[in-house]
């Protein structure tokens, strides 16, 4: 089969990283098998094919049995020629179709004989897999950007941004699409779901299916979400240190893994895509509305005096939101709608009565042409919607005093080509706030049944500012408000500041003081407070407000390599050693330290009391 790693398939294949026993090539693309007879071989006379099949009941006219042919007369939607016969032993190219089924087959040598057609017997070493190939221009995953395919395809560890948008963290990923197992786990998600073996060769089909099958909403699928703070029964969601831990889990248990959130599940979708040979990127989407009906509006909703009233306040901004991005050609939507489409595992809203979103067009997106499928409505208002604060009058009816246009998708990020950096892609998603551009696009996405605030309540004459901080975890603070008069004339404020621990989802626990001994027993993992102000100016009757997210850093962790004797060379063992300074004034206890270094050290889990 040729299947050396070193050997010009794999090498060619651009599929030389992954850890198999088997030969992976990509389709569209000429790969060699060498085939040995017990005699030389007489083109004139013998007639031999290679046989490739896939899934239980492979038939001809579903593409999952392909005869290929080694003479230019007879050929099928594969192409075959004899690249070399020596002795008893022929090369044969084999050209996969840019379009065939991506997935593990089987490969037979049939003869003919004066008896009929005689085949080899079925032998696990003759199995190969074919995947997507981002490098053959007819394929529907076509990427034409080399250092683009290098980073997503073939980069194994990656970045994902979390945090604020004015105050970003980062969260390290061993993606480890290429670790042994990771491949066979992929193929099982798709068994699992049941897809029929003939759409496995359609990316926009896969993902969907996919997008699906990545969280366990309905279907069984590969991670439990909790945002309740208790992971008693699983890993905390923090823990995790990549991607294949969680795959071979799922394909040896057959029962989804506890727990993930919204980086896990669009981490572990990124290894997927990658995997499969599908260009694929996490992106994260500051300030991310949530939940808000169809209508492009976040109702915060304030009592007479100016004041939130929580228990009104229905829908949620979600500090950040992480999902994916792959690209592929999107045949079904008029041209220039393909390239990167938005797909997201984390169980949000149903779709087609399953949990889960996309491909949606990136491109669709940014014009507001939300009448192509798939889920394009849902992403938009996730970048685009309204913060509307109401003031509720005392006889309930509700009056909108402030629209905050640019405070949802504040900023959209995603890891730099080759490097370790962030790069802005908000200008991908949606044209500059108040530009002309912009208004057409809204208006566009009303057409297809967007609603908006279209209220435009006069702007207060005074402006409050709150503070930037950055604050690590255990730490006192000073919160301080500003207030600037714009106008000529005194002004005398009522104002109110409400604080509160919130999930990185939006969802809040418990107001407190800022004295870290208040805080720290109300705080959930990924700890953020959240401040709104909101006052009354008594000589207009206007209304101010502002909102700021502070977030808690946690100590950096320091690691260190080398071998026991100091310098690191090859074939000595070698050690990692990692330290942080305990933020706090008490000791910790029940810490879990996980650990792992792709192709290096598989996931690694220690204990201490």
């Amino acid at each position: 089969m040729l299947k050396s790693r070193h050997g010009s398939n794999m090498s060619k294949h651009h599929t030389m990283f992954f850890n198999s026993d088997n030969l992976i090539v990509r389709r569209g693309q000429e790969f060699q098998v060498k085939v040995t007879f017990n005699r030389p071989y007489k083109p004139a006379k013998d007639k031999f094919a290679l046989e490739f099949v896939i899934g239980s009941s492979p038939q001809f006219s579903k593409g999952t049995y392909i005869p290929v042919f080694p003479n230019k007369e007879r050929q099928s939607s594969w192409e075959g020629r004899i690249t070399n016969t020596s002795d008893n032993v022929v090369t044969m190219g084999i050209t996969p179709q840019t379009s065939c089924i991506v997935g593990k087959y089987h490969m037979y040598v049939a003869i003919q004989t004066p008896f009929g057609i005689r085949r080899t017997r079925r032998d696990k070493s003759r199995d190969l897999y074919i995947l997507f190939n981002p490098w053959a221009s007819d394929d529907a995953v076509y990427l034409d950007d080399e250092r683009e395919r290098e980073e997503c395809v073939l980069t194994e560890v990656g970045v994902i941004y979390h945090g604020a948008y004015d105050d970003v963290a980062e969260r390290y990923w061993n993606y480890g699409q290429f670790n042994y197992g990771v491949l066979d786990a992929c193929l099982y998600i798709m068994d699992r779901s049941q897809m029929p073996i003939a759409n496995r060769g359609d990316p926009i089909k896969i993902t969907r299916k996919a997008s699906a099958m990545l969280n366990s909403r309905d279907d069984d699928g590969v991670m439990v979400g909790n945002w309740s703070g208790d992971y008693t029964y699983g890993v905390a969601p923090t823990s995790w240190t990549g991607s294949t831990d969680i795959l071979l889990t799922y394909a040896s248990t057959k029962l989804p893994v506890a727990y993930a959130q919204c980086w896990v599940y669009a981490a572990v979708f990124n290894t997927f895509l990658r995997c499969l040979g599908i260009p694929s990127r996490v992106v994260t989407n500051y300030y991310s509305a949530h939940d808000n009906n169809g209508n492009l509006k976040m109702d915060i909703i304030l009592d007479d005096n100016g004041r939130i009233d929580r228990n009104r306040t229905r829908d949620s901004i979600w500090n950040y939101h992480c999902w994916n991005e792959c690209f592929m050609s999107r045949p079904d939507l008029p041209p220039g709608f393909g390239g990167w489409q938005v797909v997201d595992a984390t169980p949000q809203e149903t779709s087609d009565g399953m949990y889960r979103c996309g491909p949606a067009s990136v491109q669709a997106i940014k014009h507001g042409q939300i009448c192509f499928p798939f889920d394009a409505p849902f992403v938009f208002a996730e970048v685009n919607s309204d913060v509307v604060f109401y003031s509720r009058r005392t006889d309930g009816s509700m009056e909108p005093v402030k629209v905050n246009r640019t405070h949802v998708g504040r900023m959209v990020l995603t890891k730099s080509t080759g490097e370790m950096s962030r790069r802005d892609i908000t200008d991908q998603y949606k044209f500059p706030e108040g530009s002309p551009e912009e208004r057409t696009v809204l208006e566009k996405a009303e057409e297809y049944g967007c609603k908006r605030e279209r209220s435009d309540p006069s702007t207060a004459d005074v402006d409050l500012v709150l503070p930037t901080l950055e604050v690590s975890l255990g730490e006192d603070f000073q919160f301080d408000l500003e207030f600037v008069n714009q106008s000529d004339e005194p002004r005398t404020v009522d104002a109110y500041l409400s604080g509160s621990v919130v999930y990185y989802t939006g969802v809040t626990t418990e107001s407190m003081t800022v004295d870290s001994k208040k805080y720290m027993k109300y705080l959930v993992e990924q700890a953020n407070l959240h401040f709104i102000a909101s006052g009354k100016i008594r000589e207009t009757g206007q209304i101010i407000t502002s909102m700021k997210v502070v977030v808690l850093h946690n100590p950096k962790l320091i690691i260190e390599v080398g071998n026991i004797g100091g310098t690191s060379c090859v074939s000595i063992t070698m050690v990692a050693k990692f330290e942080f300074t305990n933020p706090f004034s008490f000791s910790l206890e029940g810490v879990y330290v996980r650990m792992e270094g792709p192709a290096v050290m598989a996931p690694k889990v220690k204990y201490y009391r």
